[in-house]
């Protein structure tokens, strides 16, 4: 693996509500990072324009809004994402395969062949634990869950997850080589754990197959933004050769 691979691996999370806020990090970040990931509270304050102002600085976006709604909704919203030009877009896959299906299939009836967003679906989330889903009424553990979800969704035409990096094998063995994984959840050596709960380190996740990896606080909150990303494309290089 070379530096740009390491780097392609990278999803910068903007975790933000300023535009001007974008531009900084777009600008300083484009040629470190892989991909920018928009998510909830960027997209409520900004909306589309957050989208745009990554795509002025030639990045590329990871649309994070993990919908979950009836699969008429659900369906028309991935639509009007992939409409924004974006490299992935997810949803939920708690949402079941009826409302994952009408996702996939509302996209490919539009672009065809023609180049569209990759469809992922979350399953667990990074600050759940077993107790989380025992207070929701589900007994299976983590683990079995998230692989559950990974082949419903597989099954229902998502062209992959979004999961923890310690559930990563578990997806590769029940969904195969070509099923995309994105990974939060992952802490370089130098950063703290934050509030995510079940988290690996970036070597451990590409080593375990992650194919990309969202980084947000060890990136953001360093002194050197930019000498952080590259800090952990290195690490990734080295530890994969």
């Amino acid at each position: 693996m070379n530096q740009e691979d390491a780097r392609n691996k990278i999803i910068f999370a903007l975790d933000l509500n300023d535009l001007s806020e974008i531009d900084r990090y777009a600008g300083m970040l484009s040629g470190s990072v892989g991909m920018f990931k928009v998510g909830k509270e960027l997209f409520t304050s900004c909306g589309p324009q957050a989208v745009k102002a990554v795509q002025n600085h030639g990045g590329q976006v990871f649309l994070d809004l993990k919908y979950h709604d009836i699969p008429n909704t659900v369906a028309n919203a991935m639509l009007s994402a992939a409409r924004l030009g974006v490299q992935l877009v997810n949803l939920h896959a708690l949402g079941g395969g009826e409302m994952m299906e009408s996702a996939a299939n509302a996209v490919q009836k539009e672009f065809g062949n023609s180049e569209r967003p990759k469809l992922l679906a979350v399953t667990i989330l990074t600050s759940s634990t077993e107790a989380t889903l025992r207070q929701i009424g589900i007994e299976y553990s983590v683990q079995e869950m998230v692989v559950r979800l990974a082949r419903l969704a597989k099954e229902s035409g998502m062209d992959g997850v979004v999961a923890s990096p310690l559930e990563i094998e578990l997806i590769r063995k029940a969904c195969g080589p070509d099923f995309l994984i994105v990974t939060p959840g992952v802490r370089p050596s130098f950063a703290a754990a934050d509030d995510q709960k079940r988290i690996m380190t970036p070597v451990e996740a590409v080593k375990a197959g992650a194919d990309y990896l969202v980084i947000g606080r060890p990136i953001a909150r360093a002194a050197d933004p930019a000498k952080a990303s590259q800090l952990i494309a290195g690490e990734i290089m080295a530890g994969c050769i």
